[in-house]
């Protein structure tokens, strides 16, 4: 089968064996999946990766030992914990110290033609939510993690820094939860999506709103998005961290300790809540496809995806 294969910075198409499917873990064929900014870090050498990358997918199942699942089409769950740990017991197998991580960490990912997972971290797919759609799920569910951490009423004032592709689910997540999200970015067709789905808008010129909301929801993806964020936050404020970047961001704490701010490290989250928000069509995610091309192209759409303003690009199997 077709794979794509990250090493020293280079992006290759290689023909690798078709995995094995272990007890309790089910064979898809991938479908569709979708290049994050995670990947693009991993590219430029985020945990020293090696290997096989993609998180975000939608696929069908072939081979499970639950029968109802076979033939279904899925999403995927990327934590793959040990099941029997403290925090696999409370349903946190994300945090579980022994977990594997699909495409991230010990493995391979989705932008192959078939994966494994268990069959524990699936969920089928409503037939109302597209296959390109369903490879925002993951990235939804991050989303939506900020309402599990988090105890925002409806009405609340959040500033959500950053128009990229995390940001804007971020923004149109939390518009639909109720709340009064502002979302600050660079980019005028960007923002455009946030307006059109009700949400208020405003560019991020050189010097940032000082001190301005309780709420602040950094997700730029710039090593300099925090301070700037930090620097947005009022007095006893909570900033949400969302960027994930390759290498030290640098941070005067002076501000954190004098304004007592609270710092929130936030990462992946609950498929249900991201699958059922897809399916109300209370999110948005077709204006965010910029490009979708075929597996055997991804040096290519890893270039544009890399690209400054660039939304999601998709690749699509052929499996």
């Amino acid at each position: 089968m077709l794979a794509v294969y990250l090493e020293s910075g280079r992006v290759e198409v290689r023909r690798v064996g078709r995995p094995r499917r272990e007890e309790g873990f089910a064979l898809v064929r991938v479908l569709c999946a979708g290049i994050c900014n995670t990947d693009l870090e991993l590219q430029r050498g985020y945990y020293g990766f090696r290997g096989i990358p993609g998180h975000e997918f939608a696929g069908e199942v072939l081979e499970a030992d639950d029968r109802r699942l076979v033939g279904r089409r899925v999403v995927g769950e990327i934590n793959l914990g040990c099941g029997a740990c403290d925090w696999c017991r409370r349903g946190l197998g994300r945090h579980c110290p022994s977990r594997s991580v699909l495409g991230i960490v010990r493995h391979p990912g989705a932008f192959r033609e078939f994966l494994t997972l268990p069959e524990r971290n699936l969920h089928v797919l409503p037939e109302s939510v597209g296959t390109a759609e369903a490879t925002f799920v993951e990235p939804v569910a991050a989303a939506c993690e900020i309402l599990d951490q988090l105890r925002l009423r409806r009405g609340t004032k959040v500033a959500v820094l950053g128009d990229g592709k995390l940001g804007l689910l971020i923004g149109q997540v939390l518009h639909a939860r109720g709340m009064a999200v502002k979302q600050f970015g660079r980019h005028a067709a960007k923002l455009r999506i946030a307006r059109e789905a009700g949400i208020e808008t405003a560019r991020l010129g050189a010097k940032p709103p000082e001190r301005a909301f309780d709420f602040v929801v950094e997700a730029t993806g710039l090593p300099e998005g925090l301070a700037q964020a930090v620097g947005m936050a009022r007095p006893r404020g909570t900033v949400v961290m969302k960027s994930t970047v390759h290498g030290r961001v640098a941070i005067d704490t002076a501000p954190v300790i004098v304004d007592e701010l609270t710092l929130v490290g936030s990462r992946c989250g609950r498929f249900e809540p991201a699958i059922e928000l897809l399916r109300r069509g209370a999110v948005r995610v077709g204006a965010m496809i910029a490009a979708r091309l075929p597996l055997a192209e991804a040096p290519r759409a890893f270039e544009l995806a890399a690209r400054k303003g660039m939304l999601k690009v998709l690749l699509d199997s052929g499996a």
